[in-house]
């Protein structure tokens, strides 16, 4: 049924043909089943797992090392003599790699498929039904509900079905559904008619929403939606339908990959083809098949040198330390690329409450009038210290104060405290105190301690002692008879109370009363001045709805509620307590005592880190479910506007963004920085806009309707306190709710970016010196310097060590000051691949120097002619060039042992030269990072070890 918030309860039933009372028939259900199907979401047809292993296998380095794994098993087949068992080991290894990536592939694919089945756990197991086929009430399983069927909710159940409320059987209704609109606090419903066809969520309150909680009352309503039709239906089929995307470094090294391939083809190709003369060489028997080969297997070899094995190694151990950093500062990553891409976060799109604020509501204001004159008037305005629910805190009146001064300040605690459900509760496992009960009350019951208006003695007790100690006492002074519910006709709640003992604050019989101000005071006769009773004059009225009104709006925002008492109630007896419809009459004659505002007060620290993030070139936007007001209040408070900016078109409702054209709302996403009372739908709208200006976002949030935008974003970042939906769809949770962290995590993020760089180009180099070595041997026809099994050894462990050290390289003092670098920045620019391969072609250049120099000069060496090592393949006895020459000296290990030492020398100093990209060794010495020096001499350590211990030796 579509826009059933639009329809009257009459039109609800009709549409579905039921009566309130009895429910459908059997039939009428039979017939619902078979066309909406069963209440429950589908299950996710997740990729086998054998599909999940070929994804990691399409990679372009991966199925180069593949191809050159199963060519070299081919060809170890075909070995002879001592060297069969070492021909497997070089695919052997390269095998193991691949499959350890294939295993983290499949591992972090799983975990992504997570986030759409943790929404079942919102879908409960039974509901309560009437049919025609019993008279009263039946409990079925929840998958069986149909549209149409009239279904029962009461406090503590979950919401089965998205449900338009017919009846309300309780004074009110509460229900908990921040896990779908994201609301800190509890939503009163009714069964009134909303006309607005386009209301968000949030105001649509004759409607309960499928996976919600009941927190008060009970009700009736007829099912609208089951399935995947419900709202938290479209969340998951939102969810399934966002393809995740690569990250920037991802994608980065696809395109090196790529590239990588190419040059490598290009090579292999041209050494075979450059060798074509000497396939027939003596020394492949005169076979020209066996000289392909042989040239085959160099062209394998050179694969094998050009692709850093180690990389995946490397990387994935550098994205893992910089985690455990990240855990130190309560940022726990959940997926190990997000690392790096949080380095080039150009956006936070920031949740409001909990994030940006404590999600601890707390007065920061209140007044008591202090004279009157005829219509004239004066106020006590007091600020009130502390911004959480810690009783820290103190009312200042300019400066220290003390309450018990002041008589309307008792009466005004004495009413916090006892029209009051909520306490204060200190957690001491956590060390901080939590509320017990609604946020709004557990914020007076916080006043009610920071203002200890009978000078109670605290500094003594407990924190568990502390937590309620003032409300204490005046819950001993005055007793709570019984409540009059809030109801949302009159806006406002009241308690009956007996004195317990004789106070100041009351004698005799009180009706307390708080709620929304224009209602509370239109039912005063008399304000309190003192311990006197005043006559409310209407400019005394006027008077005190302007200071209320100054505090709700501009730049304090503040929720305001006014406090009141009847100082002769009606005796009990003479109440109508089970008809709510009365409690108005006797809520009246009032005397007007005070007003409190409250706000959920932005963390302290939130505004230093707006202030960083402005200088390091990321734009903050405040994406909220609050009104537009308290959003730009709050905006304001923190620093993401400025006191006197306009904000006329920086700030928009989800309404106002979707009456904008296509054109305009992408303008709207360039320079907006807080969107209020937005949707799903619009989180992600926002996110795909931001992305097609190749901005790089991190979206944060905590509800089940944050999942689609969390998982579209680049960097998903879900607090800690959040729903389990929004944590499995992140690559990041917050652990303390906290912008803050972000920020720091951002930091870290660049850091390790910076250090990768780093490590990616020094082992790029390597891998060039590499190549240049046996092309050059290949093309010059020299003897091997270095056989496949030698440079995997030296790409995996001797450069692997220093790479992995690389990883804590310190971060630049000035790595905030910077702006975020572009998702589109190559790895190597023009400049570094043109340094990087000079280096290489110095490394590769020296190991084979070193290895002719033994050949040509060595003093036990053979001393042979250059002539005569580049035509080695043609050595016989035969020769003549050779005359004199035992063939066997070209197959000596020797070389190979001064080629290996000659490049792992290189390539530890090359090391060195890494630990910064444009510092030198003065500015930046080997010590600022002891691991680098540590790793270079574990290395030194493993390549002595694998020359002069046996069974290991290369040489002899």
């Amino acid at each position: 049924m579509e826009a059933a918030h639009t329809k009257t309860t009459e039109e609800c039933l009709a549409y579905f043909g039921v009566n309130e009372n009895t429910g459908l028939s059997p039939e009428i259900v039979k017939k619902n089943f078979d066309k909406f199907g069963p209440n429950e979401l589908p299950a996710e047809e997740g990729k086998s797992i054998w599909e999940l292993v070929a994804e990691q296998f399409e990679d372009l380095l991966v199925r180069i090392l593949l191809l050159a794994a199963c060519i070299s098993f081919v060809l170890a087949w075909f070995e002879e003599g001592e060297e069969t068992v070492t021909a497997f080991v070089e695919p052997f290894v390269i095998l193991l790699i691949l499959i350890a990536n294939a295993v983290v592939g499949v591992w972090q694919e799983r975990n992504a498929e997570d986030a759409i089945e943790a929404l079942k756990e919102y879908e409960p197991e039974m509901g309560k039904v009437y049919r025609s086929d019993r008279k009263s009430v039946q409990r079925i399983k929840a998958r069986e509900i149909v549209p149409g069927d009239i279904v029962e909710v009461a406090v503590g159940d979950k919401v089965p079905a998205d449900i338009r409320l017919i009846s309300i059987k309780s004074t009110t209704l509460r229900i908990d559904q921040s896990i779908l609109t994201g609301e800190s606090v509890s939503v009163i419903k009714h069964t009134e008619a909303v006309p607005d066809p386009r209301a968000v969520n949030q105001d649509k309150k004759n409607m309960l929403f499928s996976g919600t909680n009941v927190g008060a009352g009970k009700a009736i309503g007829v099912v609208i939606a089951t399935g995947p039709n419900t709202e938290i239906g479209k969340i998951r089929d939102e969810m399934a339908a966002t393809e995740q995307e690569k990250t920037p470094l991802q994608q980065k090294l696809d395109e090196f990959g790529e590239q990588l391939s190419k040059v490598i083809s290009l090579i292999c190709v041209a050494v075979w083809l450059i060798n074509i003369g000497h396939f027939n060489d003596p020394i492949h028997g005169g076979s020209w098949i066996k000289g392909a080969i042989y040239y085959f297997k160099i062209a394998v070899a050179l694969a094998v040198a050009a692709i850093p094995e180690g990389l995946p190694a490397v990387i994935t151990t550098c994205l893992a330390l910089g985690t455990r950093r990240m855990a130190k500062k309560n940022a726990i990553v959940r997926s190990l690329p997000s690392v790096e891409t949080l380095g080039c976060t150009s956006v936070i799109c920031s949740d409001k409450t909990g994030t940006l604020t404590t999600n601890q509501m707390s007065v920061c204001r209140m007044f008591v009038l202090d004279k009157v004159d005829g219509d004239i008037c004066s106020l006590n305005e007091f600020s009130i210290t502390g911004s959480t629910y810690a009783p820290e805190g103190e009312p200042l009146f300019g400066s220290s104060m003390n309450c018990y001064g002041y008589d309307g300040l008792v009466e005004l605690a004495t009413i916090c405290a006892l029209c009051n459900d909520s306490s204060l509760d200190y957690n001491e496992s956590k060390g901080v105190f939590e509320k017990v009960g609604e946020a709004t009350e557990t914020a007076l019951t916080t006043l009610v301690e920071k203002m200890n208006v009978f000078n109670t003695e605290v500094r003594s007790l407990s924190k568990v002692e502390r937590a309620n100690a003032c409300n204490s006492v005046i819950k001993q002074l005055m007793k709570k008879e019984f409540t009059l519910e809030f109801s949302r006709d009159r806006k406002s709640m009241s308690v009956y109370c007996t004195p317990a003992k004789a106070s100041r604050a009351a004698v005799g019989n009180k009706m307390f009363v708080k709620g929304a101000p224009e209602g509370v005071i239109d039912r005063c006769n008399y304000v309190r001045v003192g311990t006197t009773r005043v006559p409310l004059t209407p400019a005394i009225k006027d008077k005190i709805l302007t200071v209320i009104k100054e505090w709700g709006t501009g730049r304090d925002t503040l929720r305001c509620l006014a406090l009141a008492t009847r100082d002769t109630p009606p005796k009990r007896e003479e109440m109508v307590l089970d008809d709510a419809t009365k409690f108005v009459d006797y809520e009246t004659d009032l005397t007007f005592v005070g007003c409190v505002g409250m706000l959920d007060p932005p963390r302290k620290e939130v505004m230093g880190s707006i202030k960083l993030c402005r200088e390091a070139g990321i734009r903050v936007i405040m994406i909220t479910g609050d009104n537009k007001g308290t959003a730009i209040a709050i905006c304001r408070r923190i620093g993401i506007f400025g006191e006197d900016d306009d904000v006329s078109r920086c700030a928009f409702t989800g309404r106002e963004f979707d009456d904008l054209p296509p054109t305009e709302q992408r303008e709207a996403c360039k320079r907006a920085s807080c969107f209020a009372r937005v949707e799903p739908t619009h989180k992600s709208k926002i996110v795909e806009f931001l992305q097609s200006f190749d901005e790089i976002t991190a979206m944060t949030g905590d509800g089940v309707n944050d999942a689609p935008a969390l998982k579209k974003a680049e960097i998903g970042i879900a607090m800690g306190s959040g729903t389990a939906v929004a944590k499995t769809a992140s690559e990041m949770v917050l652990a303390d709710d906290n912008f803050s962290t972000i920020v720091a995590a951002v930091e870290e993020g660049r850091a390790i970016y910076n250090n990768m760089k780093q490590f990616i180009r020094y082992l790029i180099s390597s891998n060039v010196g590499e190549v240049v070595c046996i092309f050059l041997t290949a093309a010059l026809g020299l003897p091997e310097a270095l056989i496949p099994v030698q440079l995997l050894w030296v790409n995996l462990v001797t450069d692997g060590l220093p790479a992995t050290a690389l990883g804590f390289n310190p971060p630049d003092l000035d790595i905030m000051d910077r702006p975020p670098r572009s998702p589109k920045e190559p790895l190597i620019s023009g400049w570094l691949f043109f340094r990087y391969l000079a280096i290489g072609g110095y490394v590769g250049a020296a190991t084979v120097g070193a290895a002719a120099w033994w050949f040509m000069y060595a003093d036990d060496g053979p001393e042979v002619t250059f002539y005569q090592l580049s035509h080695f393949m043609q050595c016989t006895e035969e020769n003549a060039d050779f005359e004199g020459l035992e063939c066997e000296i070209f197959e000596s290990p020797v070389p190979m042992t001064m080629a290996l030492s000659v490049l792992v020398t290189i390539e530890m100093c090359n090391a060195l030269n890494s630990l910064s990209e444009n510092q030198s060794l003065v500015r930046m010495p080997p010590w600022v990072n002891i691991w680098l020096l540590g790793s270079i001499c574990l290395s030194m350590s493993l390549h002595f070890l694998i020359l002069y211990v046996e069974p290991l030796p290369v040489s002899t």
